[in-house]
């Protein structure tokens, strides 16, 4: 039986309901038997919950003999959001890192180094691996504790649980199944519960469930009839009764779950049925699982690639030397003759050569890139946390970082899904208009046809109404004010500010289980017409003369999904019945008798294109005989002992007709501030906006329309329930399939679907015949929504959001995917998809704590993605082609270790990833388009990799080669000294630092004093460390063999001269394509940028046209001279080494 207060919007858990049998009580040695049956269908796109289960309450087990009594363990009440422990940090997260293949690979190394003789230290992998992976533990660590600092927040929150007649305090985390809790206005449901009794006398209770759904409207909830008169702490304890759990489970209108804020009820008493992680809202969240951005599968990618160069490398030399040493002349020298059992064990040794070149080759897979990507994403993730623009001035807060692995995955979202209510809208009805008989109505603007103060300028249609329009104008606001099931309440605190407080003076507001009613009702208060009470069955009412009117509240027929209406019997003080009717344009016209329909439907139409909801509102007088008669009608159903729902629905359709049409209103459910311009700014970006909501079509089709994610020229595919029962679900899919794959013809229009989640279901549904006639409907219903711009899907229970998030991801085109929400409904699809984000509300933490990131509201998604987001993949996406870029280079110097790599080259590129911007940030908000230019991964593709790959290479050969001949058989020092093997290898290094920085330096388009610092920094660095390191005898070395070796290179004026045509030449060909691109063939990235640097104008004059071509000319001319004169130097060099020979 579901409760009786049904919204528009689904429950939390997706609109189940709550099947209790009859209580029975049976009295055995004082002791009270209560067994309720719970049964919980199971809903689509739901999984099982929990087996059997008996909850005795107030932990009173039966006495001795009464009858069997097996204890049942249950789980406490705490929560967990956090990856690790105490106990399984280190394993967990050692297991974690090592996964990684760089780690694992260096591991090997490292062992490698420690069980055979190499030619380098153990320490030269070993103190690498070990920095890398206690930084990454580190960071995660630090994570993983701001989780366990939110959990323990939430779980030593102070709860109130009856113990022998008393009230005691604990802690939420000690909360047990059967305790029995009291719950205090405003106070959160600790656990899941079943409510015995309520401080009020009808023992119902009202609940808010805005941390849940971000619904903030209030539902009532019923005491169990046969507990309801408990309403102390003594006399509750004094219950003696048992709660039976069949395995599966739902809500109902006695069930309370966690999350959800008890309001205007003082207390209530309730029993814990399900704690901790089995409670309905742990349960909806979907496992965590390890979340690795496209970046980072693209370095395991390319360190495969590495791998396997690697591996050819060590595979060659081994076979070279054995072919080198096949000659006995070359074998080894007299005084290292091998054994002759040292020549038939050819095959271990020659894996233990193996194993050894792999050592020697092992600098070119870059260990230390792992070091400064992690502390790169670390540091990088406290630039959202500094933004003053995505500061809430409201809240007093601003965006979370949960997570910093995911940094760069905020440039590559391709779908986004959102959830609505909370997350798009703010949840706060406002009625904009109502019609009556065509003349239109806008609270504070215009009141009985004439207009008021502050309307100026406003669009509207009216006309002033005769005597008789008045009357039915004043019927009109009548009905809105007594068709409606609102409460009254004096005064209520809420985040602190007291609601119902004017000036000073309390005065009374409205709570509703519909967030429409509320709107409605304030809006005929503004209009003149003041809803007061409902007091002894009567609803007072003050009209525009400041007059109290009472009618007698009959019957209320409440609002459900199928009639879309609800209805009221009212007398009025003169005798007259009154049945008042509101619900959906669908279901009121065709009952309607007379009235001026065709201007209201104009209106009801021309409201919903725009975005607003609309209901109209009809009536009809009743006799004294029919009134009876309609009692009758309904008692008799009431009381059907089966079918009831079934009789009340042929009884409600029986009365609710011969209706008399007043008119119609408009409520706004507002978006949140700059909504609509972030999902337009979104789809400029290339990115495809889902909303996925439990509201019913109708709402959220106007809401997607006032966002902008609908167009009025969008035509709307509907895959809905109402649909399929018309056609089968095969020929439905079909027909859309041919609609949508017509603009492939060249008709192009602008499609957006409509599904809901029973349709949802029979899609994912495994099909049983897969025949030409059947096939797969998950690729049919993929490529539908591929050739939609925008898809919303209504009626979806939770754990339906994941699975279309799954289904999105596990597409061929593998996209990244978005999240996006308020609510604990949402968290597993926050889970699911590669990027989490939770929106911080008054109300509910849950959808934070379980995200990537938090923000406070929706519009600053558009900073984080376009912005933030594109700058976090611009920078890693040039670190990491750098250092495969740097390692490429290494292949020349055979000194290139880690530990100096580490040292010399990367704090630069560390700082550029930091700090680089290649773009204005304004310029990126202003242009979403420029998402695009970096979409797909598109920086860290094979073709561009393979260019980085090549220029490292061709450096390489620059450097070695190059030094070799311009060293072969020439003296440089004064005494005619010939440079040695230290001396060479530390001129190439040289080269190779300078190179690769002022490589950087290039790519660098954002200077500040900081950059400058640690560019130039690094060289004067690695000067001094190299004069320092040669130029001092260390006592703790066992070897001196780099003694003097920098002074005497920097001695001679040919060294000098060779390291500056070598970095010359290195750089040439990056220099010469980034001429030839930016001329010929430029990026918009790039027309920008040149832009940027000359105006400050964004837009496209032709002045600026002319003043660009102007420019590029220029910079081209510079870059031809340089070039020339490198050349020229280069030639004029050689023709002297060859005249001194």
């Amino acid at each position: 039986m579901c409760p009786n207060n049904s919204t528009d919007r689904d429950t939390w858990a997706g609109g189940q309901g709550l099947l209790v049998s009859p209580i029975t009580q049976v009295e055995q040695r004082s002791w009270k038997h209560w067994c309720g049956e719970i049964k919980r269908t199971r809903c689509t796109g739901e999984e099982s919950w929990v087996d059997s289960r008996t909850v005795y309450i107030g932990h009173k087990v039966p006495p001795p003999g009464t009858e069997a009594y097996i204890p049942q363990r249950f789980p406490d009440n705490r929560v967990v959001s956090s990856k690790y422990t105490f106990w399984n940090f280190i394993p967990k997260n050692l297991f974690e890192q090592f996964r990684r293949i760089a780690n694992f690979y260096f591991l090997i190394i490292f062992l490698v180094q420690l069980i055979i003789d190499t030619p380098t230290s153990p320490m030269t992998s070993g103190l690498p691996l070990f920095f890398v992976i206690t930084v990454t533990a580190i960071k995660q660590g630090y994570e993983d504790w701001i989780r366990h600092k939110a959990d323990n927040a939430v779980n030593q929150c102070p709860v109130h649980v009856i113990q022998h007649g008393k009230v005691v305090r604990k802690q939420s985390q000690k909360l047990q199944v059967g305790d029995i809790v009291q719950v205090k206005e405003d106070e959160t449901f600790p656990c899941d519960l079943i409510l015995l009794s309520t401080s009020r006398e009808d023992g119902t209770c009202f609940v808010t469930t805005a941390s849940l759904d971000g619904e903030s409207s209030h539902k009532t909830y019923y005491a169990v009839q046969d507990t309801k008169a408990f309403n102390t702490a003594e006399e509750v304890d004094t219950l003696h009764a048992t709660i039976e759990l069949i395995h599966t489970y739902c809500i109902s209108s006695n069930l309370l779950l966690r999350g959800a804020t008890l309001k205007n009820t003082e207390y209530i008493h309730a029993v814990a049925i399900y704690t901790g992680m089995e409670t309905k809202m742990a349960l909806n969240y979907q496992s965590k699982s390890q979340k690795r951005s496209a970046v980072e599968k693209s370095m395991n990618a390319y360190l495969i690639v590495y791998l396997g160069i690697l591996i050819s490398k060590a595979l060659i030399n081994t076979v070279l030397k054995y072919v080198w040493q096949a000659n006995p002349n070359r074998d080894e020298p007299w005084y290292n003759q091998k054994t002759e059992t040292e020549r038939q064990r050819h095959l271990i040794r020659a894996f233990t050569d193996f194993l050894a070149f792999m050592v020697l080759f092992n600098y070119i897979i870059p260990v230390s890139m792992y070091v400064t990507v992690e502390m790169q994403k670390f540091l990088g993730s406290y630039f959202i946390l500094w933004d003053d623009d995505m500061f809430d001035e409201e809240l007093g807060e601003g965006p979370l970082v949960n997570t910093s692995d995911l940094n760069e995955e905020l440039g590559q979202v391709e779908y986004v899904f959102t959830d609505k209510t909370g997350t798009l809208t703010e949840n706060n009805m406002e009625l904009r208009e109502c019609c009556v008989d065509g003349n239109v109505y806008v609270p504070h603007a215009i009141c009985n046809g004439q207009i008021l103060p502050g309307a100026a300028g406003m669009d509207m249609i009216d006309s002033s109404p005769g005597v008789d329009g008045k009357e039915r104008e004043e019927l009109f606001f009548r009905a809105l004010c007594l068709c409606h099931t609102v409460q009254v309440k004096e005064e209520e605190t809420v985040d602190g500010i007291k609601r119902g407080i004017h000036q000073g003076k309390s005065t009374s507001f409205y709570i509703s289980s519909s967030p429409d009613e509320v709107a409605l009702v304030e809006g005929m208060k503004r209009l003149g017409f003041t809803y007061l009470r409902l007091k002894d069955s009567h609803m007072e009412i003050l009209n525009r003369e400041d007059e109290m009117e009472r009618f007698e509240l009959l019957e209320v027929l409440n609002f459900d999904s199928v009639r879309r209406r609800m209805s009221v019997i009212v007398k009025s003080s003169s005798g007259e019945y009154y049945l008042f009717c509101k619900g959906a344009d669908s279901s009121i016209f065709p009952r309607v008798v007379s009235g001026k329909v065709e201007q209201v439907r104009a209106r009801v139409e021309h409201n919903a294109v725009e975005g607003l909801r609309t209901l109209c509102v009809a009536y009809k007088k009743l006799t004294h005989e029919e009134y009876d008669q309609t009692c009758r009608l309904l008692n008799s159903a009431k009381l059907a002992l089966q079918d009831r729902d079934k009789k009340l629905a042929e009884a409600y359709d029986v009365i609710e007709k011969d209706f008399i049409l007043l008119g119609a209103t408009a409520v706004e459910d507002r978006l949140q501030d700059k909504a609509a311009d972030t999902i337009e700014s979104l789809h400029k970006a290339g990115m495809k906006v889902w909303v996925l909501t439990g509201d019913k079509m109708e709402t959220a089709a106007a809401t997607c329309y006032a966002s902008k994610l609908f167009h009025r020229n969008t035509q709307i595919l509907e895959l809905t329930t109402k649909r399929t029962e018309e056609q089968s679900l095969h020929d439905v899919l079909f027909d859309l399939s041919r609609t949508v794959l017509r603009q492939l013809s060249g008709d192009y229009q602008d499609y957006g679907l409509i599904i809901d989640g029973a349709t949802l279901s029979a899609v994912l549904k495994p099909t049983q015949d897969v025949t030409s006639n059947g096939g797969n409907y998950k690729e049919i219903f993929l490529e539908i929504c591929r050739n939609c711009s925008a898809v919303l899907c209504c009626r979806m229970a939770p754990l339906q959001k994941a699975q279309i998030v799954k289904l999105i991801k596990a597409s061929k085109e593998h996209p990244i995917t978005l999240a996006i929400g308020d609510g604990a409904n949402d968290v597993s699809m926050i889970l699911e998809a590669h990027v989490g984000i939770g929106i911080m509300g008054k109300e509910g933490r849950q959808a934070a704590r379980n995200s990537d990131y938090a923000i406070t509201k929706f519009k600053h998604l558009k900073k984080m993605l376009l912005v933030h987001g594109h700058y976090y993949y611009i920078r890693i996406a040039e670190l990491v082609q750098y250092f495969f870029y740097k390692r490429k280079n290494c292949f020349s110097s055979v000194l290139t270790l880690n530990l100096i790599d580490l040292h010399f080259t990367s704090l630069p590129i560390l700082l550029y990833s930091l700090m680089e911007q290649h773009i204005n940030m304004d310029i990126l908000k202003r242009d979403p388009s420029l998402y695009r230019d970096i979409a797909k991964n598109s920086l860290l593709r094979w073709p561009t990799f393979i260019y980085w790959t090549l220029l490292g290479v061709f450096d390489a050969m620059v450097f070695f080669f190059g030094a070799f001949f311009l060293f072969d058989n020439t003296t440089f020092t004064s005494n005619g000294q010939m440079f040695g093997n230290w001396t060479f290898g530390t001129l190439v290094f040289t080269v190779l630092v300078f190179t690769v920085t002022l490589k950087l330096a290039l790519d660098t388009h954002y200077w500040t004093w900081i950059n400058h610092f640690v560019i130039w920094g690094s060289l004067l660095f690695y000067v001094i460390f190299s004069l320092l390191w040669g130029g001092i005898i260390w006592p703790f070395l066992n070897y001196q063999r780099m003694y003097y070796v920098f002074m005497q290179m920097l001695s001679s004026g040919p060294a000098w001269l060779s390291i500056i045509l070598l970095i010359i030449v290195s750089l040439l060909p990056d220099v010469v394509k980034k001429v030839l691109c930016r001329a010929l063939c430029p990026t918009t990235t790039e027309r920008i940028q040149v832009r940027q640097h000359n105006s400050h104008d964004l837009h496209f004059h032709r002045e600026e046209k002319i003043q660009l071509a102007y420019m590029s000319n220029i910079y081209k001319c510079v870059y031809i001279s340089v070039i020339d004169s490198f050349l020229k130097e280069i030639i004029l060099y050689t023709v002297t080494i060859c005249l001194g020979r």
